[in-house]
């Protein structure tokens, strides 16, 4: 998108945008949210990408909202156990961290070679161009 178009969206001036977009000033909240709407981003990202030091990782969940779905399924977390959270040991919550995200990473690995596999396997079916091998015979 272009820069006026989402200052536009955001309902900012253009040169207040460009002062938000650059990182000068305190990081608003409101805006973070709004910028992710206009963006079709996600705005959870965008504030993780900000405590892990990662840009990239805003980038990386704004088609699949990986951070908002995170803090959706936290919030239901809250509301099911409530007060037992408390009891939790962090080992246990780091394991449990862990073992999924890295489960996650794992099948992401494992569908791209499936995939890869499964078009090297077919795409054999498909014409091919006759090689001009020089000699004017097409």
């Amino acid at each position: 998108m272009r820069t006026i178009d989402v200052a536009a969206g955001m309902n900012m001036a253009l040169r207040s945008y460009e002062h938000f977009e650059s990182g000068a000033g305190r990081i608003n909240l409101e805006r973070i949210h709004r910028f992710a709407e206009v963006t079709n981003s996600d705005a959870h990202a965008i504030l993780a990408a900000l405590a892990i030091g990662s840009p990239a990782f805003a980038l990386r969940c704004s088609d699949n909202k990986l951070a908002t779905i995170i803090a959706v399924v936290l919030q239901e977390f809250d509301e099911e156990a409530g007060d037992a959270i408390a009891d939790l040991d962090a080992r246990t919550i780091i394991n449990a961290f862990t073992k999924t995200l890295k489960d996650l990473a794992d099948q992401s690995v494992r569908k791209d070679a499936e995939a890869e596999a499964w078009l090297e396997e077919r795409k054999g079916r498909l014409m091919t161009p006759a090689r001009d091998d020089g000699s004017g015979d097409a």
